[in-house]
């Protein structure tokens, strides 16, 4: 097991001494720095870091750390967020029928590769329920029927609740989530079969199809009010030609999606995603 880290993820003004200001927080207080990473987007006027420091020696007890760090926070006028290796997180995956990127979350998950807990599935149909069981997880399936869609977000906000979930992931959930699910839930993650801002919306195969693409693509997000426009975390592409149909491009869509869905999830688990505004930095 290695030693257990915090992280701190920030971002504020861009501004001289940040640096030091943050690395003399830190060691004045027996911290000793693991990993940091540094970013400034010019056009914003903002500084984005991410600082990993390990727990042991660290003067401050866990739940002292943010109370102690507020004052430097707020003279730098900074939106920041810490969290700890040794905190699981735990996650529900949302799916409809396609069944290949809850697979592959759910073999990563049984390999380690993901660190999280993954409590619970949710479903608006019920024919994976034994796939999902065999690895020891409720299978909640929660009919979407036409009229009912405030009951059924109520259903899935207490499972979530319920679970002490901390990230939603949808894998291939083919059900648009209303603005007060999105803010009432944990973090969001989606996977979109293209390459966005590219072909969003349903049917984005066909719709590089009828565009003649040589490249297809994935793109996993944080999901936001506006329809496939939120954050992008991961993204990545393969190349076809016109003698691909719309099947093909759906079948090597289907292994860029499971990838980049991977990618996005572990990211953020590991704590390395930052947003602002509608972009992210991820400190891979």
């Amino acid at each position: 097991m290695k030693p257990a880290t915090a992280a701190i993820l920030l971002s504020c003004p861009e501004q001289p001494g940040v640096v030091a200001r943050l690395a003399g927080f830190l060691a004045s207080r027996g911290g000793n720095i693991t990993h940091s990473d540094n970013h400034t987007d010019f056009a914003a006027g903002l500084f984005l870091t991410r600082i990993e420091w390990q727990l042991d020696g660290f003067e401050l007890p866990r739940a002292e750390i943010p109370i102690a760090f507020a004052p430097l926070g707020a003279e730098l006028g900074a939106e920041w967020s810490i969290a700890y290796s040794d905190v699981i997180p735990r996650v529900a995956i949302f799916v409809s029928r396609q069944d290949h990127c809850l697979l592959d979350l759910l073999w990563r998950h049984r390999a380690g590769e993901l660190h999280a807990e993954i409590p619970l599935v949710v479903s608006n149909h019920d024919v994976l329920r034994s796939a999902v069981e065999r690895e020891g997880i409720e299978y909640a399936h929660v009919p979407v029927a036409r009229g009912s869609k405030q009951e059924t977000e109520e259903r899935e906000l207490r499972l979530l609740a319920d679970h002490r979930i901390d990230l939603v992931v949808l894998a291939k959930y083919m059900q648009v989530l209303s603005d007060d699910f999105i803010a009432r839930a944990p973090r969001v993650i989606n996977i979109h079969h293209s390459f966005l801002p590219a072909f969003v919306g349903g049917r984005p195969y066909h719709q590089a199809y009828d565009r003649g693409v040589k490249i297809i693509g994935a793109t996993a997000h944080f999901v936001t009010p506006e329809l496939d426009a939120g954050p992008i975390i991961e993204q990545d592409v393969a190349r076809v030609s016109h003698r691909d149909g719309v099947g093909d491009l759906i079948r090597n869509g289907k292994d860029l999606e499971r990838v980049v869905l991977a990618r996005a999830v572990r990211l953020h688990l590991r704590n390395r995603v930052l947003v602002y505004g509608n972009r992210t930095v991820v400190f891979a």
